[in-house]
């Protein structure tokens, strides 16, 4: 077994990409961006912009504004870790619902049919040098059965669609109405942990 990154920052807020680092053993320190910083901006989705260009192209300005931190910073030289996940259905991206009713829309949109997952997962091993950084994408496929709309409303009132790339967390409690996938359990998470420790594997 090829040894992974003694350690690294991760750039991202989301526990559960954490989480998943911490379950293959990657010890990492956040590297999150300053209370001036418009990370949202990075996440607006360009006319025309297919999914996976999308989501790579906001994954690579991620891990490049997370160098800039570290060096604004003036913190130790480390590897940087970055991910995005947006939800596709055809050619049409669903982001994090802003509010009650968008989420409802997008689960509606959702419902009874096919979506695609798309993670996107970049590596800097020294910020320093723009050569450095590398990138994978996961792609997979969630079904979702016909959702009830008393159910809709019951899932929106838990909180858990926010915050989330088509308004569900497969970890969560939309995983009972999921009645098939296809490809990276993890990369549906948010971070593909196949890819990801391809690239931390790399020397």
């Amino acid at each position: 077994m090829t040894p992974l990154m003694p350690r690294i920052y991760l750039a991202s807020q989301s526990p559960r990409r954490r989480q998943l680092l911490d379950l293959i053993g990657v010890a990492h320190e956040l590297l999150l961006p300053d209370a001036d910083e418009d990370a949202e901006a990075l996440e607006i989705v360009r006319p025309n912009e297919a999914p996976r260009r999308y989501v790579e192209r906001v994954t690579r300005a991620k891990l490049e504004a997370a160098c800039q931190r570290l060096q604004r910073r003036g913190l130790a030289p480390m590897p940087i870790l970055c991910a995005d996940t947006t939800v596709a259905v055809g050619r049409e991206i669903l982001g994090k619902p802003a509010d009650t009713d968008e989420a409802r829309s997008m689960l509606m949109r959702l419902s009874g049919r096919s979506h695609r997952v798309l993670t996107a997962v970049a590596l800097a091993r020294d910020p320093g040098e723009p050569g450095s950084m590398s990138l994978q994408t996961s792609v997979s496929e969630v079904r979702f059965e016909v959702l009830a709309p008393d159910w809709i409303e019951a899932y929106i009132a838990s909180g858990e669609p926010f915050g989330k790339a088509g308004a569900y967390a497969v970890q969560g409690v939309a995983a009972t109405r999921i009645s098939r996938m296809a490809g990276s359990y993890t990369g549906i998470m948010g971070l593909p942990l196949h890819e990801t420790s391809r690239l931390l594997e790399q020397r």
